[in-house]
């Protein structure tokens, strides 16, 4: 593929994406939210003092109860201790001295898979790394099987999503949703618990742990952790999979440069294929400059929209060009790990997991794409998610 392209001469150029119309069908922002589209004005925003989250759960979070909400919906210093007690477990250094054994050891037990089966399914493959890596970042290393955990937690997460009108529905999802919980407390988070209080470890549970935080509050920053850094990667692999598999060049491309040709590729899908395709905002006071807000007014950003904005992005956006940022000066995934005090802290090891899960599939002698993924939305979420695709290799 001609990755150099900086002139469309007619319109936007080619359309590499495989979820924007999904996404224009289907994607709905908090209704009343104001939606902002421009790059620098999304910029601005999540980086104002004057925010504070909103979507996702927040209006219903109980700021007067700190110790039992997720990390996710606090803001100011309550936000920045929380999150600079575990920032050390996202530094660079410590993906290299530490994650990458976990990934590499959970790529050895795939690829084993991969090749006594024959075949697989892809999300099932990259499901597996995600919660091998979240998990030992959160500390959730204490379960009678990682397989198990695995499910648990699917399950949990699945069930965030289940909820449904009428006052039966709501009876029925509470009863499932607070079975489920405990399952995931008695065989997961409990035993971590009680052996981090023995040992402390260097991971998410004991940092909970020191600062005194109550079972629900545990219960909610691990789940938190656990839905970002598990079901957002798993869709993220697949989809950079698949567009490897359809562009042979993209791929040789990947396993023959170096690493930062390889994350500069990893960046380019995710800034066309944002797994998330907003995140909220609600102006504390009122905000004037590159984006006017009122008192009380959410700001949905649009990270698909800020993502091609061609202030930023450059001539055919629509593309996908690793060589876009180096050219643009643009360092990372643009708008989809987020921006300011509440970015992906997870946004590294997110790339880093995806980049050696891709290397060691690629390399695996016969590997081939027999179906492709569906892709279908998910409207609690507002994102995508890819099913059903099976990868093949040689035999051992």
């Amino acid at each position: 593929m001609n990755a150099t392209v900086a002139v469309c001469p007619m319109g936007h150029g080619r359309d590499d994406r495989k979820s924007a119309q999904l996404a224009a069908d289907n994607s709905q922002p908090v209704e009343g939210s104001t939606v902002i589209r421009n790059f620098a004005a999304a910029r601005d925003i999540l980086r104002s003092p004057k925010v504070r989250q909103a979507g996702a759960g927040a209006p219903d979070a109980d700021l007067d109860n700190p110790g039992d909400i997720s990390f996710f919906f606090l803001d100011g210093e309550l936000h920045r201790k929380r999150r600079a007690a575990v920032a050390g477990l996202f530094a660079p250094k410590t993906i290299v001295t530490r994650h990458r054994a976990v990934m590499d050891r959970t790529m050895d037990g795939i690829v084993a898979r991969l090749q006594r089966q024959g075949s697989a399914k892809l999300d099932e493959l990259s499901w597996t790394m995600a919660v091998d890596v979240a998990a030992d970042i959160i500390g959730l290393t204490n379960s009678d099987s990682s397989e198990a955990l695995a499910q648990r937690v699917k399950s949990v997460l699945d069930s965030s999503m289940e909820r449904k009108p009428g006052a039966l529905n709501k009876l029925i999802f509470t009863i499932r949703t607070m079975l489920r919980v405990g399952r995931f407390w008695k065989h997961d988070l409990s035993p971590a618990i009680e052996a981090r209080k023995k040992a402390p470890q260097d991971d998410v549970i004991t940092a909970l742990i020191n600062d005194k935080a109550s079972k629900k509050g545990m219960l909610m920053e691990c789940l938190s952790y656990g839905g970002a850094g598990m079901m957002t990667t798993r869709e993220f692999i697949v989809m950079c999979a698949w567009h490897m598999f359809e562009k042979p060049e993209l791929r040789q491309r990947f396993l023959h440069g170096p690493e930062e040709d390889q994350f500069a590729i990893l960046e380019e899908i995710l800034r066309l294929e944002p797994v998330a395709s907003f995140v909220h905002r609600r102006a504390a006071e009122s905000i004037e400059g590159g984006a006017n807000l009122d008192e009380g007014e959410i700001a949905a950003i649009s990270i698909r929209d800020a993502n091609v904005d061609e202030a930023i992005a450059g001539a055919c956006p629509f593309e996908l060009d690793p060589d876009r940022g180096k050219r643009m000066k643009v360092v990372g995934a643009y708008m989809s790990f987020g921006d300011g005090p509440h970015r992906c802290p997870g946004a590294q090891v997110a790339l880093h997991e995806t980049r050696v899960f891709l290397e060691r599939l690629f390399r695996l002698p016969g590997i081939r794409l027999l179906k492709e993924p569906a892709i279908s939305w998910n409207p609690h979420i507002q994102g995508y998610e890819l099913r059903g695709a099976v990868v093949a290799c040689d035999p051992a």
